[in-house]
Protein backbone atom coordinates (compact mmCIF):
# COMPACT_ATOMS: atom_id res chain seq x y z
CA UNK A 1 0.00 0.00 0.00
CA UNK A 2 1.61 3.53 -1.10
CA UNK A 3 1.41 6.11 1.78
CA UNK A 4 -0.89 8.37 -0.39
CA UNK A 5 -3.21 5.19 -0.02
CA UNK A 6 -4.98 5.34 2.76
CA UNK A 7 -8.41 3.47 4.08
CA UNK A 8 -11.48 5.79 3.23
CA UNK A 9 -12.76 4.66 6.80
CA UNK A 10 -9.21 6.19 7.93
CA UNK A 11 -9.79 9.51 5.78
CA UNK A 12 -13.08 9.54 7.08
CA UNK A 13 -12.00 9.38 10.78
CA UNK A 14 -9.29 12.32 9.75
CA UNK A 15 -11.89 14.88 8.06
CA UNK A 16 -14.31 14.51 10.78
CA UNK A 17 -11.35 15.23 12.91
CA UNK A 18 -10.82 18.46 11.60
CA UNK A 19 -14.27 19.72 11.18
CA UNK A 20 -15.06 18.62 14.69
CA UNK A 21 -11.53 20.72 16.00
CA UNK A 22 -12.73 23.95 13.42
CA UNK A 23 -16.43 23.79 15.42
CA UNK A 24 -14.67 23.69 18.78
CA UNK A 25 -12.59 26.67 17.74
CA UNK A 26 -15.65 28.28 15.96
CA UNK A 27 -17.68 27.98 19.30
CA UNK A 28 -15.00 28.65 22.21
CA UNK A 29 -14.60 31.82 19.93
CA UNK A 30 -18.20 33.07 20.19
CA UNK A 31 -18.38 31.95 24.29
CA UNK A 32 -17.52 34.74 27.13
CA UNK A 33 -14.27 34.54 28.51
CA UNK A 34 -15.00 32.46 31.54
CA UNK A 35 -17.04 29.25 32.04
CA UNK A 36 -18.60 30.34 34.99
CA UNK A 37 -19.84 33.82 35.88
CA UNK A 38 -16.76 36.41 36.85
CA UNK A 39 -16.79 39.90 37.70
CA UNK A 40 -14.36 42.00 34.76
CA UNK A 41 -11.62 44.34 36.16
CA UNK A 42 -10.78 47.58 34.78
CA UNK A 43 -7.53 48.11 32.92
CA UNK A 44 -4.55 50.07 33.37
CA UNK A 45 -3.82 53.55 32.06
CA UNK A 46 0.02 53.93 31.87
CA UNK A 47 1.03 57.53 32.21
CA UNK A 48 3.43 57.19 29.37
CA UNK A 49 0.36 56.58 26.92
CA UNK A 50 -2.56 57.39 28.50
CA UNK A 51 -4.44 54.69 26.92
CA UNK A 52 -6.50 52.22 28.52
CA UNK A 53 -5.07 48.68 27.97
CA UNK A 54 -6.48 45.39 29.19
CA UNK A 55 -9.67 45.08 31.84
CA UNK A 56 -12.16 42.54 30.92
CA UNK A 57 -16.12 43.01 31.48
CA UNK A 58 -17.86 40.93 33.22
CA UNK A 59 -18.56 37.73 32.05
CA UNK A 60 -21.76 36.05 32.06
CA UNK A 61 -20.29 32.27 31.94
CA UNK A 62 -21.86 29.63 30.08
CA UNK A 63 -24.74 28.33 29.70
CA UNK A 64 -25.64 24.61 30.06
CA UNK A 65 -26.14 24.54 26.51
CA UNK A 66 -22.81 26.28 25.49
CA UNK A 67 -20.97 23.33 28.30
CA UNK A 68 -23.47 20.59 26.69
CA UNK A 69 -21.71 21.82 23.08
CA UNK A 70 -18.12 21.89 23.99
CA UNK A 71 -18.14 18.92 25.90
CA UNK A 72 -19.66 17.13 22.94
CA UNK A 73 -16.41 18.45 20.92
CA UNK A 74 -14.13 18.26 22.80
CA UNK A 75 -15.24 14.05 23.63
CA UNK A 76 -15.78 13.84 19.58
CA UNK A 77 -12.15 15.03 19.40
CA UNK A 78 -11.13 12.65 21.80
CA UNK A 79 -12.66 9.89 20.33
CA UNK A 80 -11.73 10.55 16.86
CA UNK A 81 -7.96 11.53 17.55
CA UNK A 82 -7.99 7.93 18.77
CA UNK A 83 -9.30 6.03 16.18
CA UNK A 84 -6.93 7.90 13.58
CA UNK A 85 -3.87 6.97 15.87
CA UNK A 86 -4.95 3.72 16.80
CA UNK A 87 -6.24 2.66 12.88
CA UNK A 88 -4.24 -1.03 11.85
CA UNK A 89 -2.98 1.09 8.80
CA UNK A 90 -0.13 2.73 10.72
CA UNK A 91 1.21 -1.01 10.96
CA UNK A 92 1.99 -1.58 7.55
CA UNK A 93 4.28 2.30 7.17
CA UNK A 94 7.56 2.29 8.44
CA UNK A 95 8.67 3.58 11.12
CA UNK A 96 10.87 6.02 9.32
CA UNK A 97 7.96 7.08 7.24
CA UNK A 98 5.07 7.79 10.01
CA UNK A 99 5.32 11.12 10.85
CA UNK A 100 5.63 12.08 6.96
CA UNK A 101 2.64 10.33 6.41
CA UNK A 102 0.66 11.12 9.25
CA UNK A 103 1.14 14.79 7.63
CA UNK A 104 0.05 13.63 4.13
CA UNK A 105 -2.92 12.25 5.82
CA UNK A 106 -3.66 15.50 7.57
CA UNK A 107 -3.03 17.42 4.55
CA UNK A 108 -5.08 15.27 2.15
CA UNK A 109 -8.29 15.83 4.75
CA UNK A 110 -7.84 19.62 5.66
CA UNK A 111 -11.44 21.24 5.00
CA UNK A 112 -10.87 24.34 2.86
CA UNK A 113 -12.71 26.65 5.32
CA UNK A 114 -13.61 26.64 8.82
CA UNK A 115 -16.92 26.23 9.40
CA UNK A 116 -18.95 28.63 11.68
CA UNK A 117 -21.38 26.52 14.28
CA UNK A 118 -24.19 27.69 15.99
CA UNK A 119 -24.14 26.53 19.91
CA UNK A 120 -28.05 25.21 19.30
CA UNK A 121 -27.01 23.42 16.71
CA UNK A 122 -23.77 21.76 17.88
CA UNK A 123 -25.75 20.95 20.69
Amino acid sequence: MADTDFPDDLQGAQTRLHQATSELAALCRTLPWSVEPQAGWEGRTPPHTGEVTGGRDDSPGWTEEQKAAVERLRAECLALSATVATHPYWKTVEREKAVDSRMRLKAATRPEAVPVVDVETAA
